[in-house]
């Protein structure tokens, strides 16, 4: 659970301390870099904004200024002032172009998209081969790029996320000390859901994972084994991938691996239904014989025949605070966990 920190305590008034803010107290401004650097604020803004003429021996030092400083352009500003041509980039990474077609994609882009909007922004959705990141340097040089929002990060693409880029990008799903991420509580709704079928009487519990190199499978997985240990039950796992067509082959080798199963729990909505439909065919009554929950409630969930339990996935507003703290500078902490809660239908 986050906590929230103590407030600051202001300074007593009266203490005859200087008052003026000073740099170190506010984020830089141009006025602060063009100081460090010895050069007049249009010559600053000429470097940082790559327009303009400036002499080699200048932008070395307003470079080295906005570095030392941290300088983060307004790019909100920026894309108002020039009316176009600055982007929103949503970068998916995965080990191939098909995880663009992820519904799940398609959220996070819409709610950028509104973000953006106000701001006379555009976006772009790109993918990202997770075992070859080097497409990041060729966006850090974009200066179009005025944010990225970085979905399914791996400890090596946030490695290969370039300085130039940083304060720019924002990660759904794990970050690191340069890269701020927000996410949703996977083991918390995990935990929901597996609680929940264990307190209806459930005791033989199966899990359709995700990929293995993603960190939010592994984070359900992790806490789907510790509470069937600590409940004295044996884990039962097979594969997945987070579509319904995994769905379906896994809920056949469910029940070929155990045929006593009661219960299955999907990684997310679109393997829970793709499960519902395999054990329905094979002649197997839901929740009857076996209960099924998923990960995510999206739209469709609440109305399938039966209806799925689940856990919330607040997409919308993950994408939202991403999506906002990539045009801001990437100010936020070091991970922002969204909660997800049980939402309980028919189906278990």
């Amino acid at each position: 659970m986050m906590t929230s920190s103590p407030a600051a305590t202001a300074p007593a008034a009266g203490t005859g301390r200087n008052d003026k803010m000073t740099v170190s107290d506010r984020p830089p401004t141009l006025a602060d870099i063009a100081r460090d650097a010895g050069v007049s604020v249009s010559t600053a803004s000429r470097v940082l904004a790559g327009t303009g003429y400036a002499s080699p021996a200048a932008r070395g030092r307003v470079t080295a200024a906005a570095d030392r400083l941290g300088y983060v352009p307004d790019v909100a500003a920026r894309a108002l002032a020039r009316g176009s041509g600055v982007r929103l980039v949503v970068l998916a990474a995965g080990a191939s172009a098909a995880v663009l077609d992820d519904p799940y994609v398609d959220r996070v882009v819409g709610a950028a998209a509104r973000v953006c909007a106000p701001l006379g922004m555009g976006v772009a959705l790109n993918w990202l081969p997770s075992r070859n990141p080097g497409d990041l340097r060729r966006l850090a040089a974009d200066r179009g790029v005025g944010g990225v929002v970085l979905l399914n990060a791996t400890a090596r693409v946030l490695d290969a996320v370039p300085t130039a880029l940083r304060g720019r990008v924002v990660s759904i799903g794990i970050g690191s000390p340069q890269v701020p991420s927000v996410d949703v509580d996977n083991a918390g709704g995990t935990e929901a859901v597996v609680g929940h079928l264990y307190a209806t009487g459930r005791r033989r519990i199966a899990m359709v994972t995700g990929p293995h190199w993603m960190p939010c499978s592994g984070r359900s997985v992790t806490a789907y084994r510790r509470m069937m240990r600590e409940a004295g039950l044996p884990a039962r796992t097979v594969s997945g991938d987070f579509t319904a067509r995994r769905g379906r082959v896994a809920a056949r080798e469910v029940l070929t691996r155990w045929p006593d199963v009661d219960a299955v729990v999907g990684i997310s909505d679109a393997t829970a239904l793709g499960v519902i439909d395999r054990l329905r065919g094979d002649g197997v009554q839901v929740p009857g014989d076996v209960a099924v929950t998923g990960f995510d409630d999206i739209p469709l969930a609440a109305m399938t025949t039966p209806a799925l339990t689940t856990a919330t996935h607040p997409v919308a507003e993950i994408a939202t605070a991403a999506a906002t703290a990539a045009l801001a500078g990437g100010r936020v902490g070091p991970l922002t966990t969204f909660p997800s809660r049980l939402v309980r239908r028919v189906s278990a």
